[in-house]
């Protein structure tokens, strides 16, 4: 018998499966690994948190809005990556995974580029403490279980295994 051919997926493959076949009433697989499904309210959760501060120009997000330039687009894009990565999930899209890691990480990278896109680096008070944690402990061990569910083994071999 000959050996069934290797599945293979490529960048090309996932970005045109990723749209296709969404249902818009499904916002919740409960099918998926527990890990995943915390992730995915999380993701929801942190969302609606992350526009508040992003109006009220509160926390990394509000802070970029308030700054303006480029950077107030970037992170509006990364506060749109919450519910977009976790509703991508909910309808088993790999590619919701994806958005979703870049959202989870968003405020860290966010606080990093407040740090270096600083006039003067050096005379900051800024300290690589306030750029993991940030302004609240609180809000960094939201940060923290979210990146942790995603990146928990369960979560990882789910994504590679079942999500198209």
């Amino acid at each position: 018998m000959a050996p069934l051919p290797r599945m293979r997926c490529n960048t090309y493959e996932m970005s045109n499966n990723a749209f296709s076949q969404l249902d818009f009433r499904k916002w919740f697989d409960r099918m998926q690994p527990q890990t995943i499904a915390i992730a995915t309210w999380l993701l929801y959760i942190d969302g609606v948190f992350n526009f508040l501060h992003y109006l009220d120009k509160n926390e990394v997000y509000g802070a970029w809005r308030w700054n303006g330039g480029i950077m107030s687009i970037v992170a509006l894009l990364f506060v749109l990556a919450f519910p977009v990565g976790g509703f991508l999930i909910a309808n088993g899209k790999k590619i919701g995974w994806y958005v979703a890691l870049a959202a989870a990480f968003s405020p860290f990278i966010l606080r990093l580029m407040w740090k270096v896109l600083e006039k003067d680096l050096w005379a900051s008070q800024m300290t690589v403490q306030d750029i993991v944690i940030g302004s609240t402990f609180v809000n960094f061990m939201f940060e923290a279980a979210l990146a942790a569910l995603l990146l928990h083994p369960m979560s990882r071999n789910y994504a590679k295994n079942w999500l198209r």
